[in-house]
């Protein structure tokens, strides 16, 4: 199921097969205004304009701490899902700073609410960047949010860690995806509903970047492997009504629904599944935004039986995850679950530190040059950076949500799929990047 690396970058183009192109924001300055730049290094000079950047760094290396940002939804439809993630990348600053820190300096974290809102995830990520001096910021969740944070991180080039799986077909040189993209989740999800004897899907999803594109993906994937769509519906984030949709959705019998609603708008619609009597018996529901800590949310009696595709569960076996969880719970309560976005949080940051510390220097440039082959033994199993695309291996499961409100792997890819964010290595998916 592994693609082959399939993009050749050069400093301000991503070449793809077949002579496509994909212009990223970079920006030079004329020469007459470029400099001679210091390096940011942990030596402990002043930050500065990095050589042939094209946005000066105020970052502080002089002292002994080191600021990054969080910038999570605190607040509105997203909150449900984002707090967690925060309080993950606490922990990991936490434990990476009780360890001695990254280059022999502490991790200061700056926080900031993104609040549900793409526009004021920009207005953040600007105060972070060129107000707080960040060396790195940690956070989003939706396309949305990411979409409009993607061109100030780049105009600043500064780095984005971002670590919630997403649609694919995007790569940039100033942010880490540390969640799936969409050969690492919605390719074998759907591999795994094939294999299961699903001719026909109902789509539905919130409305904007990821399940639009998302569903793009599973219509060109459906055509190709003679699987029916028989409905698509969208609904803004936030929505609670579903009557109509679960509705259209029963009327459709079809073999299954592949789930890309997000935020609190996934309690409303599993709660109207099963009041219309729909059930993951008659016909299941595979979901890509629920993890463990939506469960509570949406009442485990409304949701139980049902499939969700991610890379990393709670119950996943290994002393690693297992050291992970105890922590987790012993910082922030017995009760407290985690889940694949939080656990991608908390890996964001250590590939940060080991990236950093292969590096030596906190400074953008270097940081983006060192990155390729970067691991980290994370909960979730061993990931690395493909340097190529910025994005990390992962390893694909499909769980199932039990009565105890956690979710067990009733499959996995066996071993870690390298990403290829714009399915160069899939016939059916030719042109969905254009």
């Amino acid at each position: 199921m592994s693609a082959a690396r399939t993009e050749q970058r050069t400093s301000a183009v991503t070449i793809r097969p077949g002579g496509g192109r994909r212009r990223h924001r970079l920006f030079a300055l004329p020469a007459a205004l470029c400099v001679t730049a210091l390096a940011v290094t942990a030596c402990g000079s002043s930050a500065s304009e990095q050589a042939g950047s094209h946005a000066r760094s105020c970052v502080d290396t002089t002292g002994p701490t080191i600021k990054v940002g969080s910038l999570n939804s605190l607040s509105g439809t997203m909150a449900i899902s984002e707090v967690t993630v925060r309080d993950s990348t606490r922990l990991a600053v936490d434990q990476i700073n009780a360890a001695g820190g990254v280059l022999g300096k502490q991790i200061e974290l700056v926080g900031e609410d993104g609040a549900s809102e793409p526009t004021v995830f920009a207005e953040k990520a600007e105060k972070l960047i060129s107000n707080d001096c960040v060396a790195a910021v940690f956070g989003g969740w939706t396309s949305s949010s990411r979409k409009a944070m993607l061109p100030v991180f780049e105009d600043r080039n500064a780095l984005l860690y971002y670590p919630v799986q997403y649609e694919g077909l995007e790569s940039s040189e100033n942010i880490f995806y540390t969640g799936a993209t969409t050969n690492q989740q919605i390719v074998p999800a759907l591999d795994y509903l094939k294999g299961r004897g699903v001719k026909s899907l109902y789509l539905v999803g919130s409305d904007y970047v990821f399940p639009q594109t998302a569903n793009r993906i599973i219509k060109a994937y459906a055509k190709a492997n003679g699987i029916e769509i028989k409905g698509e519906d969208y609904t803004p984030l936030g929505s609670t009504d579903f009557s109509t949709i679960v509705n259209k959705v029963r009327a459709a019998d079809a073999d299954a629904v592949f789930n890309t609603l997000n935020g609190d708008s996934n309690v409303a619609f599993f709660r109207e599944y099963k009041n219309v009597g729909l059930t993951a018996r008659d016909m299941p529901v595979v979901s890509v935004s629920i993890a463990e800590e939506e469960i509570g949310g949406i009442g485990v009696g409304n949701i139980a039986g049902q499939l969700t595709a991610w890379n990393y569960y709670q119950t996943v076996a290994n002393p690693v995850n297992h050291s992970f969880v105890e922590d987790y719970k012993a910082k922030y309560g017995a009760t407290k679950p985690t889940s694949d976005p939080m656990e991608a949080a908390y890996t964001s940051v250590h590939l940060w530190k080991n990236t950093v510390e292969k590096a030596q220097s906190f400074a953008v440039e270097d940081v983006q040059k060192a990155a390729g082959g970067v691991s980290f033994e994370a909960p979730e199993g061993t990931v690395t950076i493909d340097g190529e695309n910025n994005h990390i291996t992962k390893t694909a499961r499909i769980g199932e949500i039990r009565p105890d409100g956690l979710i067990y792997s009733i499959w996995d890819s066996g071993e870690a799929i390298e990403p290829d964010p714009y399915l160069a290595g899939y016939s059916w998916a030719e042109g969905l990047g254009g």
